[in-house]
């Protein structure tokens, strides 16, 4: 999702973009990687691949999360370093911060405190890669990889699977399907009380553009959100609206609900000058549509 949304940003025609598909280049092995690199000579590397999912999918393939994304991430970044990449950004996570960290979430908590249980090994990964990146930089300066650290996204080209998608697709899938079917309620994971920050894809890959743009300026470690959250009843109401459906929610309260609250502190994004513009219903109109679009004949 990120990387089909950096190479549709407007800024995209200023750069020569390699982005290749899974049978072209096997992340899982370094010496297809470093060949890859060696061949092409980027003078950039935006580290945008990864296993992701919701709760439901990081509850049921702990391990595949955990090794699908340290490996990619340690082959890519140190295939990078093999070949003399100078410049790279790292897509990290908010997964990244301990469960129990006062709000909004300040970089320097990383490592403060343990993980929220549904998505460690994800967390895990993310983190290790992180720490690979720093690491490098601080070694030998002249190599600059960067972490940024957004906060949960949502939009084009996001997955809508009922096993692997994230809260905001699969609402929307759901939603749909229950207009569809004539569904009177809607089923909630828990309360519905807990709280999300959701970014439109569009925008990361405007801060992302901004950065290949002002990669000096940019902190070595930075959250990339909104300064703002809304809770998870009230993202099912806002897709609701969008896609006109007029029933009822339940909530399931046996069914886990992640942490209470993941809200990034933006102090370091908004003093490098860069904010989101896209807000919560246009980005869930434009998603609903791209649903629609490509999956909503499917059923």
């Amino acid at each position: 999702m990120v990387g089909r949304n950096i190479l549709e940003h407007p800024s995209a025609g200023k750069h020569e973009f390699f982005a290749p598909d899974i049978p072209e280049l096997d992340l899982f092995s370094f010496e297809a990687v470093k060949a890859y690199i060696a061949k092409v000579k980027p003078d950039f590397i935006i580290h945008a691949a990864g296993r992701v999912g919701g709760i439901q999918a990081n509850m049921a393939s702990p391990v595949a999360f955990l090794l699908e994304n340290l490996d990619m991430g340690r082959n890519l970044v140190w295939a990078a370093r093999s070949c003399g990449v100078k410049k790279l950004i790292n897509l990290g996570s908010s997964c990244m911060y301990p469960r129990n960290a006062p709000n909004p979430l300040k970089e320097e908590m990383i490592l403060q405190g343990e993980l929220e249980p549904t998505n460690e090994g994800y967390a895990l990964a993310k983190t290790v890669v992180s720490r690979l990146c720093s690491y490098i930089s601080r070694e030998n300066p002249e190599f600059s990889y960067k972490t940024l650290i957004p906060c949960n996204l949502y939009g084009r080209w996001d997955k809508f699977g009922t096993e692997n998608s994230h809260m905001i697709p699969a609402v929307i899938r759901k939603i749909y399907m229950a207009k569809l079917h004539g569904d009177k309620t809607v089923e909630i994971w828990g309360d519905g009380t807990a709280r999300r920050e959701f970014m439109y894809a569009g925008d990361i890959a405007d801060c992302i553009h901004r950065a290949i743009a002002s990669f000096e300026s940019m902190p070595e470690l930075m959250n990339a959100g909104l300064g703002g959250d809304h809770s998870i009843n009230e993202y099912y109401q806002a897709v609701a609206e969008v896609a006109g459906y007029k029933g009822s929610f339940t909530h399931d309260l046996t069914k886990p609900a992640g942490m209470a609250r993941k809200l990034v502190d933006t102090a370091r994004l908004s003093a490098w000058g860069w904010t989101a513009r896209t807000s919560l219903r246009d980005g869930i109109a434009a998603s609903y549509k791209f649903f629609k679009t490509n999956y909503g004949d499917k059923k």
